[in-house]
């Protein structure tokens, strides 16, 4: 991103002609009146046509937003929407459509101007990154893509970038994260009380679980579903987990409700899962579940879905010494990402920030 603060590049195409003057009739003067010399007529300069652009205000670049003494541009805010965008187009409402795009242009603005912040930060901290710690990032990528310099090229030009701009992109995320191991990380403390208190509690809770028998209520939505469509179901899950919070079995509320017809019929049940055997984000709510807990609603491919509980098995932990380095890590990893939003929020709250587009 270029550090200035021109917005617009004026610009006068051509030169201006001068036109021959209307001529009007001299005034009759007397005598003992002295007249007084006629200036000459300025001649039409025919060799400098008149352009239809003359003095014309020609916009080379739109600024979408300033950060302190940055600038980010439309055409770098567009290049970071093209994945986003093509994935917009495939829904079929119009005014969804708009409103989707709408909603993420501002989160990933949002996120470019966290990401200047951060690379300000860091040259402000004299932090540095080399030319040839770039190059090394951008073979490392066509190595595990196997890739060379033209078919990066053309994967980058399909995302909106040309390999010189994804360079600049590169040396930027390099910065932005020294800038965080360097400014973020210190503050960061983990101490063994910390580790032992994790610990205890995957024994109590969701990481000593190895199965659970699970039941479920589904409430269809298509795949790009509207916000009114996404409201309503929403409402008709509040109502069934209203309902099994009041005292009606799972079972009875699934069979009338659910929409699921593989499975309304048995009163939603799904039967036994193990670990690693279901979506991710599923497992980490599920296996955090006690038997008789009630959960929803959780997105999925079809839809929202309410789960329940019925049975849980449980397994002995690694020992501690054992567990002890990987949940150490896991702690650093939580802990820096909480600083890092802290330090972010400060940031934001000392720059000058002027988002021009919502």
């Amino acid at each position: 991103m270029r550090r200035i603060l021109a917005i617009v590049i004026l610009a006068v195409l051509a030169g201006t002609a001068f036109a021959t003057p209307e001529k009007k009739e001299a005034p009759e003067h007397k005598d003992d009146e002295p007249k007084e010399p006629k200036e000459p007529t300025p001649k039409k300069d025919e060799s400098k046509p008149t352009s239809p652009n003359a003095g014309r205000k020609v916009v080379v670049e739109r600024v979408v937003a300033i950060v302190n003494d940055s600038i980010i541009l439309a055409s770098e805010l567009e290049a970071r929407m093209v994945p986003m965008r093509a994935e917009a187009m495939q829904i079929a409402d119009a005014k969804e459509r708009e409103r989707r795009l709408a909603k993420l242009q501002t989160q990933v603005l949002d996120e470019m101007v966290n990401e200047e912040l951060i690379v300000q930060a860091g040259e402000a901290a004299k932090i540095e990154v080399e030319a040839s710690e770039v190059q090394a990032a951008l073979d490392e990528i066509k190595s595990q893509n196997s890739l060379d310099d033209a078919g990066l090229a053309q994967v980058l030009a399909a995302q909106g970038f040309t390999l010189a701009n994804y360079r600049t992109e590169l040396r930027r995320q390099l910065m932005r994260l020294r800038a965080q191991n360097q400014l973020v990380a210190p503050k960061v403390q983990v101490t063994e009380e910390d580790v032992r208190a994790r610990y205890d509690q995957m024994q109590r809770r969701s990481e000593a679980v190895s199965a659970v028998n699970l039941s479920h209520m589904l409430f269809k939505l298509p795949e790009h579903a509207t916000e009114q469509q996404l409201t309503e179901a929403k409402a008709k899950a509040a109502k069934a987990i209203q309902r099994v919070k009041a005292g009606e079995e799972f079972a009875t509320v699934a069979a009338e409700v659910s929409e699921d017809t593989g499975t309304s019929t048995t009163g939603g049940q799904l039967g036994w899962f193990q670990r690693g055997s279901i979506n991710p984000e599923w497992e980490q709510i599920v296996f955090a579940m006690e038997k008789g807990d009630l959960r929803g609603p959780v997105t999925g491919p079809q839809g929202l879905h309410v789960f329940f509980v019925n049975e849980v098995k449980k397994s002995e932990l690694k020992s501690y010494d054992q567990m002890k380095e990987p949940l150490s890590r896991e702690l650093r990893r939580r802990e820096t990402e909480k600083k890092t939003q802290e330090w972010l929020e400060e940031l934001r709250k000392k720059a000058y920030i002027d988002i021009k587009v919502r």
